[in-house]
């Protein structure tokens, strides 16, 4: 199979149909909502921290990278002799983060940054491919599917073609472009490995850098392993037909999908940050405070350090305070290897399973 090359963006073609433009206006809206209903948690590590994991194991997953909650939640917590497939969870949180970050400081997306968020990933500095040999298969027949650009000089102008487009505003919907710029990188394969990871990040980084989001909370992930195989049928369609209407639709769709089921678990861990302040105020009132009250929502599992750094106490007290919370049944006391943790169970399992 001869190596494919795609066309350099902008697309030559009148993309948005109506089909397209029906969805996107759809799909802006639930991500709208979604950028406005986070704002009513006011601690913004609380989502970041909450979400971002989820993303990164629902992420890891597409890749046969299994990991459990359990574990993932705990490694966060650098408790050691986590699996392999868990420090690479761990790693795409980071490289997830980083991007953010790079978002933020820079209100550009540049190939550079692209880099340097895959090699977080990856946690190496291989970069750019520089072999020729890649290619795409069917796991399940070992039939090649897809041959990417083998020339490293060819990569890399199709990935500075890639960057202006990203960076350049134009007419064209960003959520529609969103969809354009996946398609363009999964193509490119500029990567020998994290090329589906840092594709989905890149996602995620558009979404901020168009001021669609303020937080890095949209991720179509688990909306892709649903449809995993729509996924990759999609995509090579693109190559082989030219069949963007079908493939825009379903990242869009993907897109609405995602943010209403977020908005869901954005109002979850409210109403039951509520609930547990009423039962604080009530029960222990003596050790009820705000910066309390959003320690135990900033992560599943809390340990005494987690009080100390946050609350400004000594260990004895939140020692004493982790007691109490467990004693009326708020927080749940777990002993793992060395280290004493107690669960907040209800934001766990709301976590676990997506609501």
């Amino acid at each position: 199979m001869s190596e494919f090359i795609p066309n350099n963006l902008p697309l030559e073609i009148d993309i948005e149909t109506k089909a397209i433009l029906k969805k996107s206006i759809t799909a802006n809206k639930a991500l709208a909502n979604l950028n406005g209903i986070a704002k009513i948690i006011p601690n913004q590590t609380i989502l970041i921290n909450s979400l971002i994991l989820q993303e990164a194991k629902d992420s890891s997953e597409i890749e046969n990278i299994i990991t459990t909650h359990d574990e993932l939640y705990q490694s966060n917590l650098d408790i050691s002799n986590i699996s392999h497939a868990t420090k690479e969870v761990q790693s795409y949180s980071r490289a997830l983060l980083k991007g953010f970050d790079l978002v933020r400081e820079n209100s550009l997306l540049l190939t550079r940054h692209i880099i340097d968020i895959q090699q977080e990933l990856e946690g190496n500095v291989a970069g750019v491919r520089q072999q020729i040999g890649t290619v795409l298969k069917n796991q399940a027949t070992g039939e090649v599917i897809h041959t990417p650009p083998q020339d490293e000089a060819t990569i890399r102008k199709l990935l500075n073609n890639l960057e202006h487009y990203i960076n350049t505003a134009d007419d064209v919907d960003p959520l529609i472009k969103m969809a354009i710029i996946h398609y363009q990188f999964e193509s490119i394969h500029p990567f020998y490995d994290g090329n589906g990871r840092t594709g989905r990040i890149i996602n995620i980084l558009y979404l901020v850098l168009n001021e669609l989001l303020d937080l890095p909370i949209l991720y179509l992930s688990s909306y892709i392993i649903k449809h995993k195989a729509d996924y990759y049928r999609l995509l090579q369609e693109v190559r082989e037909k030219d069949s963007w209407e079908e493939w825009i639709i379903y990242l869009l769709d993907g897109v609405e999908q995602t943010a209403i089921r977020q908005i869901k678990l954005i109002n979850a861990i409210k109403q039951l940050m509520d609930s547990t302040k009423i039962r604080l105020k009530k029960e222990l009132p003596k050790i009820y405070s705000k910066d309390l009250l959003e320690v135990l929502f900033i992560h599943p599992y809390t340990k005494i350090d987690m009080l100390v750094d946050n609350l400004g106490i000594t260990r004895q007290t939140a020692s004493k305070h982790l007691k109490e919370l467990d004693s009326i049944g708020l927080l749940e006391e777990r002993k793992i290897k060395n280290s004493k943790f107690y669960i907040n169970k209800e934001l766990f399992i709301m976590l676990q399973k997506g609501i």
